[in-house]
């Protein structure tokens, strides 16, 4: 008996069929869902903002909530004409911010007064979106901000008009990501919060909601 098991299961061994890629993603792909660690600002959007912005604006449904649906981080660099390791520099810095690898952008245009000819590049851009979008937002508000030399908040003044925000950050050393001793050069970047709000004021709302360190308005008394 003991020697017709053993034989079965060395059949068995020898008919099985081994693992494919896809069969084995999709089990680290589980493995990785286990250990998922909760975003802690999408939690809070569902459990705060979102009462909040109802009230505020009286909607009706829920679906009319404006959200955060991207956001875009670019890092224009103009010296890269000259000198290309200046933009492998910024591309490392801007990967390890992000979290997500970056796109090389490419001039559109050629232009003599600068030195700039068509298809030369001259920046790198990430767009972040669901978890990755909010555990860098997450970072910025809580981590990078409070380390800007003499913070006073963001201005209200940065909407596009189509409940889009733009911030104009002067240096990536703020993040801590970066080792201050390694860089070369200190180096700016844009981060646009692209909303699906109606208006900048429903966007200015939705992104308070978040704790964005907007500029207090001073109230004139007469």
């Amino acid at each position: 008996m003991a020697d017709k098991k053993q034989k079965k299961e060395d059949t068995a061994k020898k008919t099985a069929k081994p693992k494919g890629k896809k069969q084995e993603a999709k089990i680290e792909a589980s493995k990785e869902s286990r250990l998922k660690i909760p975003i802690r600002l999408f939690d809070y959007y569902k459990a705060e903002s979102i009462s909040y912005l109802m009230k505020t604006f009286g909607y009706k449904n829920i679906m009319q909530t404006p959200k955060l649906s991207k956001i875009v981080v670019n890092m224009g660099v103009g010296a890269a004409v000259s000198d290309p390791k200046i933009l492998e520099e910024a591309v490392k810095a801007l990967e390890a911010i992000t979290g997500q690898k970056a796109s090389i952008r490419k001039a559109k245009k050629a232009i003599s007064n600068f030195k700039l000819r068509e298809g030369v590049n001259i920046g790198c851009m990430v767009t972040l979106r669901k978890e990755k979008m909010f555990e860098f937002m997450d970072r910025l508000l809580n981590v990078a901000l409070p380390r800007v030399r003499d913070f006073r908040g963001l201005s209200d003044k940065s909407f596009d008009g189509r409940g889009n925000y733009t911030l104009g950050i002067k240096e990536q050393i703020i993040f801590p990501e970066i080792n201050v001793d390694k860089i070369t050069r200190v180096m700016g970047m844009d981060i646009t919060f692209v909303t699906t709000a109606k208006s900048d004021n429903e966007a200015y709302e939705l992104l308070k909601s978040f704790g964005m360190p907007f500029v207090k308005k001073e109230i004139k008394t007469a």
